[in-house]
């Protein structure tokens, strides 16, 4: 399918399939979005409740002392917007984050290359960013101080995971282009992936991804989307 970059209404720029109308990110501002959805209300949300909690009554006491790494699994590593968001913030927060982007479709390095997140996120990080796409699939890779990547090549539906994950960043093609990425079976795999307490976010806000959710057994609230959207999802299993 033809591909080309373009630049969102943020000045950040992401990638349009032009054949499905869709992109990447969203075009009202990728970086915006990212760190909406998956930052803020994902991340640094399990952050803060870790905090607000005495260490005795926490829901994560795994991790409430700081001493053990926040596992995120992402539904779609696709341009390695959120994982390099993600590795900033495990920085300033000196939180360890083990981090698994999947991913059937890698994308290639000449259109990484026209990205300009490191412009204008952070040109610090600029060799970090390159690590991201640079570093071997199916591996641990230790790309910063506190931030360890793993990319794996294969179809979402074939993830085995079982209560690892305290984190899901779902970050897959919308349900009107890949409707089988939204389905009951699909958020089964993602509840047994997660931990008890753990919490997965999504940009997508339709009644019938709720409902999905709610099918298999998460509880489901409906949060202030990004820019451009008026609502978006954060599901928990508890």
């Amino acid at each position: 399918m033809k591909r080309k970059i373009i630049t969102t209404s943020d000045g950040s720029k992401t990638i349009q399939i032009e054949d499905w109308n869709e992109q990447y990110h969203s075009i009202h501002g990728a970086i915006q979005e990212a760190n909406h959805v998956f930052i803020k209300h994902g991340l640094l949300f399990f952050c803060t409740e870790l905090d607000s909690v005495s260490h005795e009554g926490s829901r994560h006491p795994e991790l409430a002392s700081g001493s053990h790494p926040i596992n995120i699994l992402e539904i779609g590593f696709g341009t390695g917007l959120n994982a390099f968001l993600t590795l900033i913030q495990a920085e300033q927060l000196k939180q360890s984050i083990n981090y698994v982007g999947v991913e059937a479709y890698p994308v290639e390095a000449d259109e990484i290359e026209q990205l300009n997140y490191v412009a204008l996120i952070s040109q610090a990080h600029q060799a970090q960013f390159e690590q991201l796409h640079q570093v071997t699939w199916e591996e641990r890779h230790k790309v910063s101080s506190y931030f360890q990547l793993e990319k794996q090549q294969k179809f979402f539906r074939d993830i085995k995971d079982e209560s690892v994950f305290d984190i899901i960043y779902f970050d897959a093609f919308g349900a009107r282009v890949q409707p089988e990425l939204w389905t009951e079976g699909i958020f089964s795999i993602m509840y047994k992936a997660i931990k008890d307490n753990g919490v997965l976010v999504t940009y997508s806000a339709k009644g019938s991804v709720r409902r999905a959710m709610e099918a298999i057994g998460f509880t489901v609230e409906r949060l202030p989307g990004p820019p451009g959207k008026r609502e978006m999802l954060r599901a928990r299993k508890i």
